[in-house]
Protein backbone atom coordinates (compact mmCIF):
# COMPACT_ATOMS: atom_id res chain seq x y z
CA UNK A 1 0.00 0.00 0.00
CA UNK A 2 1.36 3.39 -1.00
CA UNK A 3 0.56 6.33 1.28
CA UNK A 4 0.84 9.90 0.09
CA UNK A 5 3.55 11.89 1.83
CA UNK A 6 1.28 14.87 2.34
CA UNK A 7 -1.17 12.69 4.33
CA UNK A 8 1.66 11.35 6.48
CA UNK A 9 2.89 14.89 7.10
CA UNK A 10 -0.59 15.99 8.13
CA UNK A 11 -0.87 13.09 10.59
CA UNK A 12 2.56 13.76 12.10
CA UNK A 13 1.79 17.45 12.44
CA UNK A 14 -1.54 16.69 14.13
CA UNK A 15 0.27 14.41 16.59
CA UNK A 16 2.65 17.26 17.36
CA UNK A 17 0.12 20.10 17.63
CA UNK A 18 -2.96 18.30 18.95
CA UNK A 19 -5.63 20.17 16.96
CA UNK A 20 -6.84 20.42 13.39
CA UNK A 21 -6.63 24.22 13.51
CA UNK A 22 -2.99 24.21 14.66
CA UNK A 23 -2.14 21.54 12.08
CA UNK A 24 -3.68 23.63 9.30
CA UNK A 25 -1.86 26.75 10.46
CA UNK A 26 1.50 25.01 10.62
CA UNK A 27 1.10 23.49 7.16
CA UNK A 28 -0.37 26.71 5.75
CA UNK A 29 -3.58 25.08 4.49
CA UNK A 30 -7.24 25.33 5.49
CA UNK A 31 -8.75 23.25 8.28
CA UNK A 32 -11.24 21.53 5.92
CA UNK A 33 -8.24 20.41 3.84
CA UNK A 34 -6.75 18.72 6.91
CA UNK A 35 -10.08 17.14 7.80
CA UNK A 36 -10.46 15.66 4.30
CA UNK A 37 -6.88 14.48 4.36
CA UNK A 38 -7.27 12.64 7.66
CA UNK A 39 -10.50 11.04 6.46
CA UNK A 40 -8.72 9.88 3.31
CA UNK A 41 -5.87 8.43 5.34
CA UNK A 42 -8.28 6.48 7.52
CA UNK A 43 -10.02 5.18 4.39
CA UNK A 44 -6.72 4.21 2.72
CA UNK A 45 -5.57 2.32 5.81
CA UNK A 46 -9.00 0.93 6.69
CA UNK A 47 -8.55 1.78 10.37
CA UNK A 48 -9.81 4.40 12.84
CA UNK A 49 -7.08 6.92 13.61
CA UNK A 50 -9.14 9.52 15.47
CA UNK A 51 -11.66 9.55 18.27
CA UNK A 52 -14.12 12.37 18.80
CA UNK A 53 -14.23 13.60 22.39
CA UNK A 54 -16.18 16.59 23.74
CA UNK A 55 -14.82 19.68 21.95
CA UNK A 56 -11.72 17.89 20.69
CA UNK A 57 -10.33 15.27 18.36
CA UNK A 58 -7.71 12.85 19.68
CA UNK A 59 -5.65 10.02 18.23
CA UNK A 60 -6.66 6.47 18.99
CA UNK A 61 -3.95 4.02 20.06
CA UNK A 62 -3.80 2.95 16.43
CA UNK A 63 -3.51 6.62 15.46
CA UNK A 64 -0.58 7.10 17.84
CA UNK A 65 1.20 4.12 16.27
CA UNK A 66 0.38 5.40 12.79
CA UNK A 67 1.88 8.81 13.63
CA UNK A 68 5.11 7.16 14.83
CA UNK A 69 5.31 5.04 11.69
CA UNK A 70 4.57 8.10 9.55
CA UNK A 71 7.43 10.00 11.21
CA UNK A 72 9.83 7.18 10.37
CA UNK A 73 8.55 6.91 6.80
CA UNK A 74 8.95 10.65 6.19
CA UNK A 75 12.49 10.60 7.58
CA UNK A 76 13.35 7.53 5.48
CA UNK A 77 11.98 9.28 2.40
CA UNK A 78 13.98 12.41 3.19
CA UNK A 79 17.20 10.44 3.63
CA UNK A 80 16.57 8.44 0.46
CA UNK A 81 16.02 11.67 -1.45
CA UNK A 82 19.28 13.09 -0.10
CA UNK A 83 21.19 9.95 -1.04
CA UNK A 84 19.80 10.03 -4.57
CA UNK A 85 20.60 13.73 -5.00
CA UNK A 86 24.09 13.26 -3.54
CA UNK A 87 24.73 10.29 -5.81
CA UNK A 88 23.62 12.26 -8.85
CA UNK A 89 25.96 15.10 -7.87
CA UNK A 90 28.91 12.73 -7.49
CA UNK A 91 28.34 11.52 -11.06
CA UNK A 92 29.13 15.05 -12.23
CA UNK A 93 31.40 16.30 -9.46
CA UNK A 94 32.82 14.98 -6.21
CA UNK A 95 33.51 16.37 -2.76
CA UNK A 96 36.59 15.53 -0.73
CA UNK A 97 36.67 15.91 3.05
CA UNK A 98 39.34 15.54 5.70
CA UNK A 99 39.39 15.11 9.46
CA UNK A 100 42.96 16.46 9.51
CA UNK A 101 44.09 20.01 8.65
CA UNK A 102 47.33 19.01 6.92
CA UNK A 103 45.69 17.10 4.04
CA UNK A 104 43.41 20.10 3.46
CA UNK A 105 46.55 22.07 2.66
CA UNK A 106 47.54 19.37 0.17
CA UNK A 107 44.08 19.39 -1.41
CA UNK A 108 44.13 23.14 -1.93
CA UNK A 109 47.69 22.87 -3.27
CA UNK A 110 46.63 20.47 -6.06
CA UNK A 111 43.05 21.68 -6.54
CA UNK A 112 43.75 23.15 -9.98
CA UNK A 113 44.67 19.69 -11.23
CA UNK A 114 41.53 18.04 -9.84
CA UNK A 115 38.73 18.61 -12.32
CA UNK A 116 35.13 18.64 -11.08
CA UNK A 117 36.21 18.30 -7.46
CA UNK A 118 35.18 20.46 -4.51
CA UNK A 119 36.86 20.55 -1.11
CA UNK A 120 34.90 20.74 2.11
CA UNK A 121 36.23 24.00 3.64
CA UNK A 122 36.15 22.84 7.27
CA UNK A 123 37.30 19.66 8.95
CA UNK A 124 34.91 16.75 8.97
CA UNK A 125 33.96 15.41 12.40
CA UNK A 126 35.39 11.94 12.97
CA UNK A 127 32.00 10.49 13.91
CA UNK A 128 30.63 11.55 10.50
CA UNK A 129 33.42 9.95 8.53
CA UNK A 130 31.68 6.85 7.17
CA UNK A 131 28.23 8.43 7.00
CA UNK A 132 29.30 11.00 4.42
CA UNK A 133 30.57 8.19 2.18
CA UNK A 134 27.59 5.87 2.50
CA UNK A 135 25.19 8.80 2.01
CA UNK A 136 27.04 9.74 -1.22
CA UNK A 137 27.87 13.12 0.31
CA UNK A 138 31.63 12.73 -0.15
CA UNK A 139 33.55 10.93 -2.84
CA UNK A 140 36.70 10.65 -0.70
CA UNK A 141 37.31 11.13 3.01
CA UNK A 142 40.86 11.61 4.33
CA UNK A 143 41.63 10.48 7.87
CA UNK A 144 44.04 8.57 10.08
CA UNK A 145 41.80 5.48 9.88
CA UNK A 146 42.14 2.60 7.44
CA UNK A 147 39.03 0.70 6.36
CA UNK A 148 38.75 -2.59 4.48
CA UNK A 149 35.12 -3.60 4.23
CA UNK A 150 32.99 -5.03 1.41
CA UNK A 151 31.82 -1.51 0.56
CA UNK A 152 34.67 0.84 1.62
CA UNK A 153 38.31 0.83 0.54
CA UNK A 154 41.22 2.84 1.98
CA UNK A 155 44.50 3.78 0.31
CA UNK A 156 47.61 5.00 2.12
CA UNK A 157 48.49 8.59 1.17
CA UNK A 158 51.53 9.26 3.31
CA UNK A 159 52.63 10.05 6.85
CA UNK A 160 52.09 13.43 8.47
CA UNK A 161 54.94 14.24 10.83
CA UNK A 162 54.53 16.78 13.61
CA UNK A 163 57.11 19.44 14.45
CA UNK A 164 57.24 22.11 17.15
CA UNK A 165 58.41 25.69 16.57
CA UNK A 166 60.34 27.01 19.56
CA UNK A 167 61.77 30.40 20.39
CA UNK A 168 65.40 30.38 19.29
CA UNK A 169 66.60 31.36 22.77
CA UNK A 170 65.03 28.35 24.52
CA UNK A 171 67.64 25.74 25.42
CA UNK A 172 65.59 23.03 23.64
CA UNK A 173 65.93 24.99 20.38
CA UNK A 174 69.54 23.80 20.01
CA UNK A 175 68.44 20.19 19.44
CA UNK A 176 68.07 18.49 16.05
CA UNK A 177 64.99 16.59 17.24
CA UNK A 178 62.78 16.66 20.31
CA UNK A 179 60.27 14.49 22.16
CA UNK A 180 56.94 15.25 23.80
CA UNK A 181 58.53 14.59 27.19
CA UNK A 182 61.03 17.40 26.64
CA UNK A 183 58.13 19.85 26.10
CA UNK A 184 56.58 19.11 29.52
CA UNK A 185 55.17 22.16 31.25
CA UNK A 186 55.31 24.55 28.28
CA UNK A 187 52.44 26.66 26.93
CA UNK A 188 51.43 26.43 23.27
CA UNK A 189 49.32 28.36 20.76
CA UNK A 190 47.18 25.88 18.84
CA UNK A 191 44.50 26.11 16.18
CA UNK A 192 41.23 24.93 17.73
CA UNK A 193 40.16 22.44 15.08
CA UNK A 194 43.06 20.08 14.41
CA UNK A 195 41.15 16.80 14.46
CA UNK A 196 42.94 13.76 15.96
CA UNK A 197 46.11 15.78 16.55
CA UNK A 198 44.40 17.47 19.51
CA UNK A 199 44.33 14.27 21.55
CA UNK A 200 47.87 13.43 20.46
CA UNK A 201 49.45 16.60 21.83
CA UNK A 202 47.31 16.74 24.97
CA UNK A 203 48.09 13.13 25.86
CA UNK A 204 51.73 13.37 24.84
CA UNK A 205 52.76 16.58 26.63
CA UNK A 206 52.09 16.50 30.36
CA UNK A 207 51.49 19.61 32.50
CA UNK A 208 51.21 21.75 29.37
CA UNK A 209 48.83 24.60 28.62
CA UNK A 210 47.19 24.87 25.22
CA UNK A 211 45.71 28.20 24.14
CA UNK A 212 43.30 27.24 21.36
CA UNK A 213 42.35 29.78 18.72
CA UNK A 214 39.29 29.51 16.46
CA UNK A 215 40.64 31.64 13.61
CA UNK A 216 43.93 31.05 11.74
CA UNK A 217 44.42 34.83 11.47
CA UNK A 218 44.17 35.20 15.24
CA UNK A 219 46.65 32.39 15.74
CA UNK A 220 49.06 34.00 13.28
CA UNK A 221 48.83 37.39 15.02
CA UNK A 222 49.31 35.94 18.52
CA UNK A 223 52.20 33.88 17.23
CA UNK A 224 53.78 37.02 15.79
CA UNK A 225 53.35 39.02 18.99
CA UNK A 226 54.37 36.32 21.46
CA UNK A 227 57.04 33.72 22.12
CA UNK A 228 54.68 30.79 22.60
CA UNK A 229 55.61 27.59 20.73
CA UNK A 230 53.27 26.28 18.04
CA UNK A 231 53.01 23.14 15.90
CA UNK A 232 53.43 22.54 12.19
CA UNK A 233 53.89 19.40 10.07
CA UNK A 234 55.60 18.30 6.90
CA UNK A 235 52.39 19.31 5.07
CA UNK A 236 52.64 22.91 6.27
CA UNK A 237 55.06 23.67 3.45
CA UNK A 238 52.06 23.49 1.09
CA UNK A 239 50.28 26.40 2.76
CA UNK A 240 51.60 29.79 1.64
CA UNK A 241 50.49 31.64 4.79
CA UNK A 242 52.21 29.13 7.05
CA UNK A 243 55.35 29.25 4.93
CA UNK A 244 55.40 33.05 5.17
CA UNK A 245 54.92 32.90 8.93
CA UNK A 246 57.79 30.45 9.27
CA UNK A 247 59.97 32.67 7.09
CA UNK A 248 59.26 35.78 9.18
CA UNK A 249 59.52 33.94 12.48
CA UNK A 250 62.54 33.73 14.77
CA UNK A 251 61.46 30.34 16.06
CA UNK A 252 63.29 27.12 15.28
CA UNK A 253 61.34 24.24 13.76
CA UNK A 254 62.23 20.92 15.39
CA UNK A 255 60.76 17.53 14.35
CA UNK A 256 59.14 15.42 17.06
CA UNK A 257 60.47 11.88 17.37
CA UNK A 258 57.57 10.25 19.24
CA UNK A 259 55.72 7.51 17.39
CA UNK A 260 52.45 9.31 18.14
CA UNK A 261 53.79 12.34 16.25
CA UNK A 262 53.97 10.27 13.05
CA UNK A 263 50.42 9.81 11.75
CA UNK A 264 49.63 7.56 8.78
CA UNK A 265 46.97 9.15 6.58
CA UNK A 266 44.49 7.30 4.37
CA UNK A 267 41.98 8.19 1.67
CA UNK A 268 38.75 6.18 1.93
CA UNK A 269 36.07 5.80 -0.71
CA UNK A 270 33.13 3.59 -1.66
CA UNK A 271 34.50 0.60 -3.57
CA UNK A 272 31.80 1.17 -6.20
CA UNK A 273 33.41 4.55 -6.98
CA UNK A 274 36.93 3.21 -7.51
CA UNK A 275 37.24 4.58 -11.04
CA UNK A 276 36.42 8.11 -9.88
CA UNK A 277 38.46 8.03 -6.67
CA UNK A 278 41.75 6.38 -7.67
CA UNK A 279 43.02 9.02 -10.12
CA UNK A 280 42.51 11.70 -7.46
CA UNK A 281 44.24 9.61 -4.80
CA UNK A 282 47.20 9.04 -7.13
CA UNK A 283 47.53 12.82 -7.49
CA UNK A 284 47.59 13.23 -3.72
CA UNK A 285 50.20 10.49 -3.25
CA UNK A 286 52.40 12.03 -5.96
CA UNK A 287 52.29 15.47 -4.34
CA UNK A 288 52.68 14.31 -0.74
CA UNK A 289 55.81 16.08 0.63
Amino acid sequence: MLLDNYLLEELVTFAQTGTLAATAAKLNVTQPTITRGMQKLEADLGVQLFEHQPNRLVLTKTGVLAAKEATQLLEANRQAGNRIQNFDRTQRTGQISSVLPGPLMLLHHVQDTLSSITIRPTLLLEQNLLATLTNNEDLIVISNQEFDTPTITSKYLGTETLAVNLNQFMYQANQATISFKELTGLSFIVLDNIGPWRDVIQEGITDAKFFYQDQPDALAEITKQSKFPYFTSNLSVLDSQTVQRLHDDNRVQIPLTDQAAQMAVYASYLSSKKEQALPIIEQLVTNWP
